[in-house]
């Protein structure tokens, strides 16, 4: 199994080790030297060097195949992509914002397929999401795939399976770039009330333990509502006490069919005024894939999707003009006498619009009086 990966990068070339955020930019000649280099040939001075600052990896006396994995340049450009292996969780969340969450997906013939346009379309990052996506059955064979396919890999848990000796065994062979966990209270009674499923708050704990303790690359999000808006301290101190990085979520979104019941779980004390959209990478340089493989410019905005099932790794040429028109839709703005300044995300706003959800809680003009949608 490989220790390093170089690949194409936008317009750089970067050198990574699965499992560690350290890196290294490379000159193009010294990509094309890797990618042209015979097999059974030596790991270069340079590259022995390098590993050894950037890493503390010793490549003293190894060869290039299989110690680095050198990943062909791709006509898509397409860097990132996350993926929803299943929509079904465990949990039931009222905050949700997957709304309906059936249980269904790719088998694995169509997953492999999947996986591999992914690293045809260029994606060297990707993010293994659901649902939760540690209780799909094929977690562990996609995770294994992605990796040995020369992925960089995050994941995005609730953590109440990590505990699991599989899952930990899976994830320690071939380590994540980063896991991401939910945290959804301090206490059992506030963490239950809010995944609606009790002994969830044990698991979480068990599972969080389990991965800091087997050394895994753990985050965690702390997911503020007004069922744990008390425990928003506790929360952070977890983490601190844990050692691991966390970070604060307070804005609750529609489901992405653009009910609002969701946001009936707002907390009034943390909303927070929105940083206004200028631009993204969405649908140029990132896509989505869903649980049946239709690729969208990202998880909101999920219309005009893609079949990559049918179409292959050339239908995401397509993309790039379904972001530049979901991008410049108006859409529920029409008759705002502010519209033509909004630089609110459109897809995100639409959702917004369709629950009928105040104005102040997603655009910047929402507190201006004179404001009339």
């Amino acid at each position: 199994m490989h220790d390093l990966i170089v690949a194409p990068f936008l317009d750089h070339h970067l050198l990574m080790r699965p499992g560690h955020t350290a890196g290294a930019k490379l000159p193009r000649r010294r990509y094309d030297e890797l990618a042209a280099a015979p097999g059974g040939t030596p790991v270069p001075g340079w590259l022995v060097d390098t590993a050894a600052t950037v890493f503390g990896l010793d490549l003293l006396g190894r060869r290039l195949d299989p110690t680095v994995l050198v990943r062909e340049r791709s006509p898509y450009g397409y860097v990132r992509a996350s993926y929803e292996l299943n929509l079904g969780c465990n949990y039931d969340c009222e905050h949700c914002y997957l709304g309906d969450r059936p249980f269904d997906g790719l088998d694995w013939a169509g997953r492999e397929k999947l996986l591999h346009i992914m690293r045809d379309a260029g994606v060297v990052w990707v993010q293994l999401t659901g649902g939760e996506p540690l209780i799909d059955k094929y977690f562990p064979d996609v995770h294994r795939l992605a990796y040995e396919l020369g992925m960089m890999i995050s994941i995005s848990s609730n953590g109440s399976r990590l505990s699991n000796p599989r899952i930990l065994e899976v994830l320690t062979t071939y380590r994540p770039y980063r896991l991401t966990l939910s945290v959804y209270g301090a206490t059992e009674e506030s963490y239950d009330g809010m995944t609606r499923r009790r002994g969830s708050y044990r698991k979480f704990i068990r599972g969080l333990d389990a991965a800091v303790e087997a050394g895994l690359p753990v985050n965690l999000n702390v997911v503020v509502s007004n069922h744990n808006e008390n425990e928003v301290d506790a929360m952070c101190a977890m983490a601190e006490s844990r050692g691991v990085p966390h970070h604060v979520f307070v804005n609750m979104a529609p489901t992405i069919q653009g009910d609002g019941g969701v946001l009936v779980t707002q907390s009034a004390e943390h909303l927070r005024e929105r940083k206004q959209f200028t631009g993204c990478n969405a649908g140029h340089t990132f896509f989505h894939s869903d649980p049946h493989g239709r690729a969208s410019i990202c998880k909101v905005g999920r219309d005009d999707a893609i079949d990559l099932m049918s179409e292959g790794v050339e239908g995401l040429s397509r993309l790039g003009e379904v972001a530049d028109r979901l991008m410049l839709r108006t859409g529920g703005y029409s008759g705002c006498a502010l519209s033509g300044s909004c630089t609110v995300c459109r897809p995100l706003a639409k959702q917004y619009q369709q629950a009928k959800a105040p104005l102040g809680m997603y655009c910047q003009h929402g507190k201006r009086k004179e404001v009339n949608v």
